[in-house]
């Protein structure tokens, strides 16, 4: 599309029509465009989850121009790819747009796994869009194994910080769950207590989302991490001067301040000390 100073349009493709209709195509022969920059496949599958109103309304000759020449992904850096990925994966139809990557063997050029979890993806996708996830939160229900983190990694030289939740969310998104009753974000408080690690929360967050616990996740916002109030200058006070002894005593404390859900102040601490 072109505009003249005058204001006059110039339409050589039918652009404009195809913008009101929403509709995307590739300029000319789309063969020869791929060509030209085979990052376009992936270009053409965000710019779909970005302006097109329903999903599976491509033109069939697109497809297949895509699928012919989805071998030349493998020659383009995992940089480039990871860029609109990431775009794609944040986008509208994101469950049919990676469907169809595996369709038209794409996803084997862009590091995803052979045998990737579609149901799981197709559920997780579901739940996740409204929550601002991570990129890496959405991708990581195609995964089955830590593996699959890794081998992604290779392939587009992912951040540090990418690759670890991507393998947290493999680890942990079965077995840490919520509990029913009154305090059902608990175990997820509880991890974060454990954790010697500074981005935890994030972690968690980003776990919540993939589970889809909105509710769960806005409190998990809002929570304050309690500080400890028993140090080993309180125990000194009292006469215990072993560090050994200090260290066992605080670990005591530790799990009883947890058993009462960090409600525990320094004086009913200390109190409950002298009883252990």
């Amino acid at each position: 599309l072109f505009l003249g100073l005058d204001g006059m349009l110039y339409d050589f493709f039918n652009g404009y029509e195809d913008l009101k209709n929403k509709k995307i195509r590739f300029v000319g022969k789309a063969s020869e465009r791929i060509q030209e920059d085979y990052l376009r496949i992936l270009r053409y599958f965000r710019f779909y989850g970005r302006i097109a109103e329903n999903p599976g309304d491509h033109e069939a000759n697109t497809l297949q121009a895509i699928k012919e020449n989805a071998k030349g992904l493998a020659g383009i850096s995992g940089e480039r790819i990871w860029v609109e990925l990431k775009k794609i994966l944040l986008g509208n139809h994101v469950s049919h747009l990676v469907q169809l990557m595996y369709e038209l063997d794409v996803a084997q050029y862009i590091g995803l796994p052979l045998d990737g979890n579609l149901e799981e993806f197709d559920r997780v996708t579901k739940n996740i869009q409204k929550l601002s996830p991570k990129p890496m939160t959405v991708l990581t229900a195609l995964f089955k194994v830590k593996d699959d983190v890794t081998n992604l990694d290779l392939r587009l030289k992912i951040s540090k910080e990418e690759k670890n939740l991507g393998l947290f969310l493999v680890k942990h998104r079965q077995e840490l769950t919520k509990v029913s009753g009154p305090e059902p974000l608990r175990p997820y408080q509880d991890f974060v207590m454990d954790s010697r690690e500074a981005n935890t929360i994030s972690k968690i967050c980003e776990l919540l989302k993939y589970q889809g616990e909105e509710h769960l996740l806005k409190e998990m916002q809002e929570w304050t991490v309690p500080t400890f109030p028993v140090s080993g200058h309180d125990l000194r006070k009292l006469g215990v001067s072993s560090g050994k002894d200090i260290g066992a005593a605080l670990q005591q404390l530790r799990d009883e301040w947890k058993k009462s859900g960090y409600h525990m102040d320094k004086e009913e601490l200390l109190s409950c000390l002298k009883k252990l």
